[in-house]
């Protein structure tokens, strides 16, 4: 059995009506996983789908979808191995000895 088989076989299990484009799918999911992480391949996948779903989307919009998915994950400048710019772990100074008598707060 092959991919476009599968689907076949799939889309009569899920009882959809789809198109898919097995190599759009394919570049986009592997753009994903190397940019991003392993898992953003079958959730990107996962919401282009519903994407084209929402929007009733025919082959030429699904591509239109699948361009803008592709061109996040391709800028995408958090490779999987970056640390989360959010998550500093930098060290807390000690100012334990200065004096902080006078100082102003604001609220």
């Amino acid at each position: 059995m092959n991919l476009h088989d599968w689907i076949d076989e799939l889309c009569d299990v899920l009882d959809v009506e789809a198109e898919v484009d097995e190599g759009l799918l394919a570049d986009l999911t592997k753009v994903a996983a190397s940019n991003v992480e392993h898992l953003a391949a079958p959730v990107t996948a996962y919401l282009l789908g519903f994407a084209s779903a929402t929007h009733f989307a025919d082959p030429d919009e699904v591509e239109r979808l699948a361009a803008k998915a592709h061109a996040l994950a391709e800028g995408w400048d958090r490779p999987a191995a970056a640390p989360d710019p959010d998550d500093i772990d930098d060290p807390v100074p000690d100012d334990s000895l200065v004096d902080h008598t006078g100082d102003l707060y604001e609220v």
